[in-house]
């Protein structure tokens, strides 16, 4: 019963998050700090994992592919279809469900704490579209983020190929345009919205309905970060047999 009591509070908080909206010359400084914070912040952890995962990818491909007769430039073509499907979109919004939704857990918790989200209320603002709103319209930049994990991913898995001597250069390229089909990047761009979506309202969940103190704020953190972790691998399992199946 606690569940589905925290699934209809989740969306009656998501309704609440677009009545009452702050003024927007209030607004817009919120959303181009949520911006730094959430994308620009993450920009440097997404391009180190993107390009060294594209990298294993590509190798692990080349090590079992032990048969003469089955061409090398398989090793472009696996690794491109590994990162557009699932390792950018997918597994970087896990590894950003533990940055930016811990992020967001934590800052709004620690507002509950020090009530300061009273005093908002106290004031007639709408706490919830005043801090969740700027956190939701900044990660709509998401997939533009995605968009470069998915160039790094490739690049390393073009790097780690070539260098390493599993295929040459013109064989991975070969592979990356096999086959080719532009609506997995349209698949792969539709649940990244989607998270986006998920990454900025459900950590900010736990961290606005949280009770306790500073060991509160840590536990709701972590919370978070399961649940949020969880609802991405069910949204992803449910779009992908919706848009591929």
């Amino acid at each position: 019963m606690k569940y589905l009591q925290n699934i209809g509070k989740y969306f009656l908080m998501i309704k609440e998050v677009f009545n009452k909206p702050t003024k927007w010359s209030i607004m817009r400084t919120l959303i181009l700090k949520e911006i730094d914070d959430l994308i620009y912040g993450s920009l440097g952890i997404i391009i180190f994992i993107s390009f060294f995962v594209g990298g294993v990818v590509a190798i692990q491909t080349a090590l079992n592919i032990d048969n003469p007769l089955i061409p090398k430039y398989l090793v472009g073509f696996a690794t491109r279809q590994s990162v557009i499907l699932e390792f950018a979109p997918t597994f970087t919004s896990i590894i950003m469900a533990g940055k930016v939704g811990s992020y967001i857990t934590s800052s709004i918790g620690t507002m509950r704490v020090t009530e300061q989200i009273d005093a908002l209320e106290v004031m007639g603002i709408n706490a919830l579209n005043y801090l969740v709103f700027p956190k939701i319209i900044a990660l709509l930049l998401y997939p533009f983020v995605i968009a470069i994990g998915m160039y790094l991913g490739i690049l390393g898995g073009w790097s780690a190929a070539v260098f390493g001597g599993y295929s040459t250069s013109a064989e991975f390229i070969q592979g990356l345009q096999v086959d080719f089909k532009d609506f997995h990047v349209i698949y792969a761009f539709t649940k990244t919205i989607i998270f986006a979506f998920i990454l900025a309202t459900i950590p900010a969940f736990y961290g606005f309905y949280m009770k306790g103190g500073a060991l509160e704020v840590g536990k709701a953190s972590t919370t978070s970060f399961v649940w949020t972790s969880v609802v991405i691998i069910i949204v992803n399992y449910i779009v992908t047999q919706m848009m591929l199946g």
